[in-house]
């Protein structure tokens, strides 16, 4: 049954107050998309909150592959000589009164600490600790996977046929969780071109989701795309188009890590620090980001800083947090009525610029993009980069 609630609030949310100007509040950068031990990734959680928090986050969610980290686990470390090191690291950094550890026959056995207890041992007023799962389908051999942030439950993967009703389920999933439980929550559609598995047509036809990665930074995710198949930012448009021409809640953009690996670093490895989301909300707990998310009040990023983003009158407004050297070509890419892909609208090479949002548009957005090559980035070459979310005329 499609739940119809949560829809009317999606429609108010998103066509009416999208991207409005923000109360009062500060940015909050985030990453919701991280694995460790718990699934595939090749760290234990408190490691990899350690670094995030290190590293100037604010918040985090560890979206193991189905599972929210609430059961008893216990790790064999590799017998190498990479994670028999990053388990003295560990055991050195934390200490024998909280690491829970035993040897058999030379091999070590690690307890992997719960989410109650990694988010006991760092969440406080100045760092959250989001509960997430990875709810993880195979469909004939093709990857479907969609993020759900802030559950309270487990959801286990649901097996549709196809790849729309395996994502339509996961989404209803998440939403009907949201509904009884009322808690804030939200899933969101993640890599849709890793394994090529989901097409503009399936998010077209999805209902009820309102966020995706137009950005991922594992290596096999194809956000580029190729020849044959459109990269994530080209689909997000044509998503958008179609939603709009249908009354529907505009798709969100997000950029994330996916990080699975903290030893080995390179194009070929998925590192922390890739893409991430900048969140302006009220304050920092999961009820305010969502409700700020759901408005459109973030952008994503893979390294460009914005300092003011607005709409206001129809008028969409960035202002770049400028880096000494760095030089910045600001994009408003849309679409018109009648169009039937997105197009650049207008371009400004600096740090500052404005775009009046017609009736004649369907949306607008805007894309940032910096003269610095990007850090350990998905693709050798790549500048840093943002994406501000679509916005419609009022």
């Amino acid at each position: 049954m499609r739940l119809t609630i949560y829809a009317t609030v999606l429609v108010i949310s998103g066509l009416i107050s999208s991207c409005s100007s923000p109360p009062p509040a500060r940015w909050f950068k985030g990453n919701l998309h991280t694995h460790t031990y718990w699934s595939d990734g090749d760290e234990f959680p408190e490691m990899v909150l350690d670094w995030y928090k290190r590293n100037g986050y604010d918040f985090i969610a560890l979206s193991d592959h189905n599972t929210l980290a609430n059961e008893e686990k216990w790790k064999l470390i590799a017998k190498s000589p990479m994670y028999e090191q990053s388990f003295e690291n560990y055991l050195e950094k934390f200490g024998e009164e909280w690491v829970e550890y035993k040897s058999d026959t030379g091999r070590i056995h690690v307890r992997l600490k719960t989410y109650d207890e990694y988010r006991s041992k760092f969440e406080s007023d100045k760092f959250l600790v989001i509960r997430a799962e990875e709810i993880t389908n195979n469909v004939n051999q093709i990857p479907v996977h969609v993020n759900a942030t802030n559950l309270r439950e487990f959801i286990p993967p649901p097996g549709g046929a196809t790849i729309l009703e395996a994502m339509q389920q996961s989404v209803d999933a998440v939403i009907q969780q949201r509904e009884r439980t009322g808690v804030p929550m939200f899933p969101h559609i993640n890599h849709p071109n890793f394994g090529w598995a989901i097409t503009v047509e399936d998010m077209i036809n999805l209902k009820g989701e309102r966020f995706f990665e137009v950005y991922n930074g594992h290596p096999l995710v194809n956000n580029y795309g190729n020849s044959l198949r459109p990269g994530t930012e080209a689909m997000w448009d044509q998503i958008n188009i179609s939603y709009v021409n249908k009354n529907q809640p505009l798709l969100y953009g997000l950029a994330t890590d996916d990080s699975h690996n903290y030893h080995q670093f390179g194009a070929a490895f998925a590192n922390a620090g890739r893409g991430w989301i900048m969140v302006q909300a009220e304050k920092l707990d999961a009820a305010s980001l969502i409700s700020a998310m759901e408005a459109g009040n973030f952008y994503a990023s893979t390294g460009v800083s914005l300092k003011h983003v607005s709409f206001d009158d129809n008028q969409l407004k960035v202002e770049v947090a400028a880096q000494e050297g760095v030089t910045y070509k600001i994009e408003f890419i849309g679409a018109a009525k009648n169009d039937t892909d997105s197009r650049v609208l207008h371009t400004v090479e600096g740090t500052t610029a404005t775009f009046e949002v017609t009736p004649d548009f369907l949306f607008v957005r805007a894309k940032i993009t910096s003269s610095k090559v990007q850090t350990n980035p998905f693709m050798e070459g790549d500048f840093e980069r943002a994406w501000t979310q679509p916005v419609v005329p009022k």
